[in-house]
């Protein structure tokens, strides 16, 4: 059995925060919690096979350019090598699971990268 009260936990960004509920080389499932006003780094993976869905408040996903606002008990996925962004621009906690097939510790690319690229 797992939770979050007894999940390995990280802090990441701004005071955002993820809890490893399952954490094996062939599958990652993390419970993540961002404050109002927070966002990731758009970056993308080389590998991960990504699937978000919203536990409470609601998201703003940019996936490959393109803005969607994903609510309460919505998913949405993400392929590899596809460039992907989530705000919590709400008005309060934004709660979501993320699930990796692979994880996607180790396979991430920052956008600075993509940018700079020459193709």
């Amino acid at each position: 059995m797992i939770s979050k009260e007894t999940a390995e936990h990280y802090i990441w960004g701004n005071n955002c925060h993820g809890w490893h509920l399952v954490k094996h080389p062939d599958l990652s499932v993390i419970q993540e919690l961002m404050p109002q006003g927070t966002f990731e780094a758009k970056h993308y993976h080389q590998r991960s096979h990504q699937f978000f869905f919203i536990l409470s408040g609601k998201a703003t996903l940019e996936i490959d350019g393109y803005r969607q606002v994903v609510f309460q008990h919505q998913g949405v996925e993400v392929p590899p090598n596809i460039p992907h962004q989530i705000f919590n621009e709400g008005y309060c906690d934004l709660e979501f699971l993320v699930i990796s097939q692979p994880p996607s510790h180790g396979d991430r690319i920052l956008n600075d990268i993509i940018e700079s690229s020459p193709n």
